[in-house]
Formats: structure tokens, C-alpha cells, sequence
């Protein structure tokens, strides 16, 4: 019987037993165990040599004979693969074996000869295409039906020679058998497909969560860390002209620093964990833990926001609150928090510095606003960020991001 080869396996995937986590290669398609069809086939072949006669070496016997051996060829022949066999070579080698079929039930007087064309019609089915399958089957139902009729006579009884015309049959079993095939195979590419998206899904994901890492880490220690060492570096270099109280004030900046740097690396910390609290709360944690208390207004009510707008929003809200700490130090801070149907909106506004500036206070890399546009722009928002020109907050510094929903 026909049966389902199994698809080749992808060149590129690792040897048996490498541990990749994850599966690699064209899946098999299931088919049907080749030692039945194999069986099948030696048990034809036995058949006909225990009882197709005559069969010898002169005279009809050796015609029998030598139709015997092209009829087990055509058969055994089914086990090549497919690949191998180009598809008009396989429709001249099955219509040779028809011929040798029909020819064969025609010169030999008894056995069972007629085996090798009912198992060569399945086989049509499997291996070509649904239209040449059917002429081919044809052509073997009409040819094994008129080599029994002329053989047997219109006087014999008709069902005898009408059992020629139902070779072709089983075509049909071979070619439901192919299509079923096809069917697997289209399932399990379309199903290697998908896997194949998922992983690249997932690896753009992965790559993703990475740079989102980087920005953190970037966030809490590029500014801090280069605050403190030039602090430090100042410090060290008053100390030597003999500077002593501005050598003071340098280190007691530096360690002001360092204490604003763990302070943020909590935060980070925080915004990084799935389990973070609604935004509302989260900001108005981080606004008393700052000093900025009763700085927070909220308009709206919080829906359900994605865990990742709540994680940016968190951070671009801590980098606005270091650089106003920063570049204005001892000014008031106001957060606004406007949560619409049609998008999530945080602005944080700061007034200009109070009093003297301290030693490299207004010190930055600059890369802090573009972390934050990087953000805005990975959730498909917009971020303006620029000193106030009009209005009642003229002045000011102010910072917005808008987050669509």
C-alpha cells in the first residue's frame, strides 16, 4: 500500500541528542510502516511465482515468464523514492507495468497474475497526479477487460471479463492516500512556519527587553556615575590649590550623588518587576520618597494599563525628576497625570533653581532625553520636552509624554 515519506530534515539542525532547547528540523511526515508495504509485495510476487502457469523457458512458458519478471520489477519499483523518480519517468515505467499487467493476465492460463495490475492502480494513485492517474487507470481497466473478453469469448459469462474493468479501482485508494499525505505535510510546513514566527517573535522580544534593560541601566548609572566622578575630580583638585571649603563642598556633593544614585537604583528596581502598582500610587511614591509631596495631580481613572506603559512611564518620570534635581536644584515640581479614554499623559513640569547653583549641578551626558524619546517611541507616543514660553508656568521646564491607548 501506499505510505506517507518522511520530509527531509532540515540540513542546518544540530546532531541527535544536542541540547538546543527547543526543536529544530522538518517535522516527519507519519506514514505507514514500509516493512507492510514491503510484505505486500513479496507476498504478490510469491503468489504469482507459486501459481501463474505455465512458466518455464521455451514457448509460452517463457513468455509468461519473462512478463513475470517485468510485472515483480514494476512492482518493487514502487519502493524507489520519490525525488528520485522524475514524474514522466514514473508515468512511462507504471504504463509499461500496465501493459506487462494486462499482457501477462492474457498469456498465462491460471494464477493469479492479476494481482500485479490491482497493486500497480493503487500505486498510479499515490505517485502521479490525479488526472494522468485516472487515464492511467483507465487504460489498465480497459486493457485487462478486453484481453479477458477476447481470451474468454462473448459466450462466457460476462462477470468473468467484466472483472478486468475493476483494476483500475484501486487508483482511487492511492489517490485519497496522496492527497492525505499532501494535507499532512501542508499542516505540519504551516505549523514549522508558525514555530519559525514564534521564535523570531520571541527573539525580537528578548532583544527588546534588552535595550529596555540598557536604558535602565543607563538612566541609574551613566548620569549618577559621572556626576560623582567629576565631583570627585573637582574635589581632589581643589584640595591640592588648598581649597579646602570648596574641596568640602565638592565631596559632600559627590556623596549627595551617591545617595540620589541608590535611591534611584530602588526605583529602577522597582519599575522592572512585573508586580508594580498602578501608576497613580507608583508616582506618588516616588514624588514623597523624593521630596516632592502633594506634588501629583491626577485627572481620569487608571484602566488596566499595560505593565509596559506603567514601566516607562515610571522611568521617564524618575529621569525628568533627576535632571530637574540636577540642572534645578531647591525648585518645585509639578507631576500631571491625565488618563483619557484615547491616551495616558504625563507631564512633569519644574520651576527654575533656588538660589546659587552648586559645583557642576547643570553636569549631564545628554543621552537622558533621548532615552526617554526611545521609550515614548516603542509604545507609538509622542515626548516634547523644552522650556515653557507662554501662559501662567512661562518659565518652566516641562516635560510630556502622551501614550495612546
Amino acid at each position: 500500500m501506499p505510505y506517507l515519506r518522511p520530509v527531509p530534515a532540515d540540513q542546518s539542525a544540530p546532531p541527535p541528542g544536542a541540547d538546543t532547547g527547543q526543536a529544530t528540523g522538518e517535522r516527519p511526515v507519519p506514514e505507514q510502516d514500509p516493512r507492510v508495504q514491503w510484505a505486500a509485495t513479496i507476498a504478490v510476487i510469491i503468489a504469482g511465482t507459486l501459481t501463474i502457469r505455465p512458466m518455464g523457458l521455451s514457448g509460452q512458458g517463457l513468455a509468461v515468464a519473462v512478463l513475470f519478471v517485468v510485472n515483480a520489477a514494476s512492482l518493487l519499483a514502487r519502493r524507489l523514492p520519490e525525488h528520485r523518480v522524475p514524474p514522466r519517468l514514473a508515468f512511462v515505467w507504471l504504463t509499461l507495468g500496465v501493459v506487462a499487467a494486462a499482457a501477462l493476465i492474457g498469456v498465462s492460463s491460471s494464477g493469479t497474475s492479476y494481482l500485479f495490475a490491482f497493486f500497480l492502480a493503487g500505486h498510479i494513485g499515490y505517485r502521479l497526479e490525479t488526472r494522468p492517474a485516472l487515464l492511467l487507470a483507465g487504460l489498465c481497466s480497459l486493457l485487462c477487460g478486453a484481453v479477458l473478453y477476447l481470451r474468454l469469448g462473448p459466450e462466457q459469462d460476462p462477470l468473468a471479463w467484466t472483472f478486468g474493468l475493476a483494476t483500475g479501482i484501486p487508483v482511487l485508494i492511492g489517490i485519497v492516500n496522496r492527497t492525505q499525505r499532501r494535507a499532512v505535510r501542508a499542516a505540519i510546513e504551516a505549523a514549522e512556519s508558525a514555530e519559525r514566527a514564534a521564535r523570531a517573535e520571541a527573539r525580537t522580544a528578548v532583544l527588546t527587553e534588552r535595550g529596555r534593560i540598557a536604558r535602565d541601566v543607563h538612566d541609574v548609572l551613566a548620569h549618577s556615575l559621572a556626576g560623582i566622578n567629576m565631583q570627585l575630580e573637582l574635589a581632589d583638585a581643589l584640595i591640592g590649590t588648598g581649597d579646602l571649603n570648596k574641596g568640602r563642598e565638592a565631596h559632600e556633593k559627590a556623596h549627595d550623588l551617591v545617595k540620589e544614585s541608590l535611591k534611584q537604583a530602588q526605583w529602577t528596581v522597582h519599575a522592572l518587576r512585573e508586580d508594580t502598582l498602578p501608576l497613580p500610587e507608583s508616582l506618588a511614591a516616588m514624588l514623597a520618597s523624593s521630596g516632592h509631596r502633594d506634588a501629583l495631580t491626577v485627572t481620569g481613572t487608571e484602566s488596566g494599563l499595560p505593565a509596559k506603559v506603567v514601566q516607562n512611564l515610571l522611568r521617564i518620570a524618575q529621569e525628568a525628576l533627576t535632571n530637574a534635581a540636577r540642572h534645578a536644584p531647591g525648585g518645585a515640581v509639578d507631576v500631571e497625570l491625565t488618563l483619557a479614554a484615547a491616551s495616558t499623559t504625563l507631564r512633569i513640569r519644574n520651576r527654575p533653581a533656588r538660589g546659587e547653583v552648586g559645583v557642576g549641578a547643570g553636569a549631564g551626558s545628554g543621552m537622558g532625553l533621548i532615552g526617554m524619546r526611545e521609550r515614548v517611541a516603542l509604545l507609538g507616543g509622542t515626548l516634547t520636552a523644552g522650556p515653557v514660553t507662554e501662559g501662567p508656568h512661562q518659565g518652566d521646564w516641562q516635560v510630556e509624554a502622551v501614550i495612546p491607548k
